[in-house]
């Protein structure tokens, strides 16, 4: 006699199913474009109807935009930590360029490449383009800010040489689509040569600060007790 076990539905409650959904968003916005965000598409990855979707985000253009904002937000935060207590301004700010100008960034730079193209044709993209630029300046400005109360870097228009040294990021990610292999190295040293420059820095202060060690992540309940 054949039996079958019937497994239990967990039901999720609203605030983790839209969570869900929009982390999917994001991550298809990531990896394949902000085209690919549809309600069918989301629903397909998640095996739901796409009903569900339409519950959360009753337009693609919704969901497009929260996407990108979740996206961009979750690369700021990896790239440049609101909270920064293990390490200086100088070394927050090196490893902020480690990050930014390699290969591993390319696909935020698509992103951005991205919605800023669509965003001439959908003013909610629009508007959360404008929102995540001026919070990429800010996080800056305060770093910034912080090194000139510490007496790391000098200038006297934090705001100013923020925006200097993004602009010249969106630049350089402008190329993420072409070969870059060929590139000058004063080109592709040329975000960190313009930091330097505005903050007052010698050259090679934000290619040789000394590593930022961060702490390692306590263990969980579910990992093994170490050997005694």
């Amino acid at each position: 006699m054949s039996s079958s076990v019937q497994r239990k539905r967990i039901r999720k409650t609203p605030e983790a199913r839209r969570a869900e959904i929009v982390e999917t968003a994001a991550r298809v916005a990531l990896t394949e474009g902000l085209e690919c965000v549809t309600l069918r598409r989301i629903a397909d990855e998640l095996a739901v109807r796409p009903g569900l979707i339409s519950h959360y985000f009753p337009s693609a253009e919704d969901l497009v935009a929260e996407a990108f904002s979740v996206a961009s937000t979750g690369e700021l935060d990896a790239l440049l930590p609101a909270e920064r207590p293990h390490g200086t301004p100088t070394q927050y700010l090196a490893r902020y360029f480690a990050l930014s100008t390699g290969d591993a960034y390319d696909d935020i730079s698509r992103l951005w490449i991205n919605a800023r193209h669509l965003s001439r044709y959908r003013p909610l993209l629009r508007d959360r383009v404008a929102e995540q630029e001026l919070a990429s300046d800010d996080r800056l400005q305060e770093v910034i800010q912080e090194g000139v109360d510490r007496g790391e870097f000098r200038t006297d228009d934090p705001r100013a040489a923020a925006i200097q040294i993004l602009v010249v990021l969106d630049g350089l990610g402008a190329h993420a689509n072409t070969d870059r292999s060929n590139r000058p190295e004063a080109v592709t040293r040329m975000a960190v040569t313009t930091a330097e420059r505005v903050l007052g820095l010698p050259y090679g202060a934000l290619t040789e600060a000394p590593a930022l060690v961060e702490p390692a992540a306590p263990p969980t309940p579910s990992d093994p007790a170490p050997p005694q």
